[in-house]
Order: C-alpha cells, then sequence, then structure tokens
C-alpha cells in the first residue's frame, strides 16, 4: 500500500495524461477527468431505492454480513462504527466512465453536461505498492475508461490488456 497526498495524487494523474498519445487526447469532446478518494453509492449502482442490479441492501455488507444500506466508502474510511473496514472497502473500482460514448453521441447529443472519468484514489492506494506503479496504472485505468468514451466495452478492453 501507497498513499499519497491530495497534490501528489493529483500530480501523477497529470503525468499519466501527458503521458497518453496526443491523439486521444485530442479526440475528447466535452469530457471532464476528475478523482475522488473513494467510490459512492451512486459509482456503486445504488441509485437511491436499491442496487442496479435489482438486488435488496448492497453488494456487500457490514462485518455480520448484514445489510446496512446506501453506503458511502468516504463514511466508511474514516470511520468503522457502520461495520466496514478498509480491508472491505471496494479495490476493484478503480475509474469509471459515467457518459455517453462517442457512438450513443453519433445519433444526437444535445451536450448537457460532460461526460465524466473519475479516479480513485483509495483503491489505487490499496491496490499498489510504490509511486511509479501507481502513476503506471493510473494511466491504465484513464485509458481504460477512455476506452469506454470511445464505445468499446469490458470484453474488448480486456482483449487489449486493459482489464
Amino acid at each position: 500500500m501507497y498513499q499519497m497526498s491530495d497534490e501528489e495524487f493529483e500530480r501523477a494523474i497529470e503525468e499519466a495524461l501527458d503521458g497518453l498519445p496526443p491523439q486521444f487526447l485530442e479526440a475528447l469532446e466535452n469530457v471532464a477527468i476528475v478523482w475522488e478518494e473513494e467510490p459512492s453509492a451512486y459509482h456503486l449502482g445504488y441509485d437511491g431505492d436499491e442496487w442496479e442490479d435489482g438486488a435488496d441492501g448492497a453488494p456487500w455488507g457490514g462485518a455480520d454480513g448484514g445489510d446496512d444500506g446506501p453506503w458511502d466508502a468516504a463514511d466508511s474510511v474514516s470511520a468503522s462504527e457502520d461495520g466496514l473496514n478498509g480491508d472491505q472497502l471496494p479495490d476493484d473500482l478503480l475509474g469509471l466512465f459515467d457518459g455517453l460514448s462517442l457512438v450513443e453521441r453519433a445519433d444526437g447529443y444535445d451536450e448537457d453536461g460532460p461526460a465524466v472519468i473519475t479516479v480513485f484514489k483509495g483503491p489505487h492506494e490499496r491496490c499498489f505498492s510504490d509511486r511509479d506503479e501507481m502513476v503506471a496504472e493510473i494511466g491504465k485505468t484513464i485509458i481504460h475508461e477512455l476506452g469506454h468514451y470511445f464505445g468499446l466495452d469490458e470484453d474488448q478492453l480486456a482483449a487489449m490488456g486493459y482489464e
């Protein structure tokens, strides 16, 4: 586990972006790249009444395995009274693309708001052991999420080595 200050993490994102081929960055239209400490319930598929897959309760529960209701990782990082601790935070969501892909935009795009690529700091810190590895993985995460922007699905990205 390698921890970074917020400023270091922002610099790591900038370094990762600087390492991307210019044609990727030039092709972006109305896309914001941001970072969050941890994925929120929204990022994890909670719509306010139930989880996106229709299941009752969170995809994981508290220490007793029960449903603690809508989960917000940011609340869980600093306090464990809700039954979650750092070992139970999701590490498999390093980034998220939220918006319309270029393929979807081709049918008409009203530009209501930008597509957003979110990079999650906490999972990167828990998964990678040094700064160089983290910068490389942030770059890989951004490329993965840009792949969704360009219309690629998870299987296509995995076949390209961006799982």
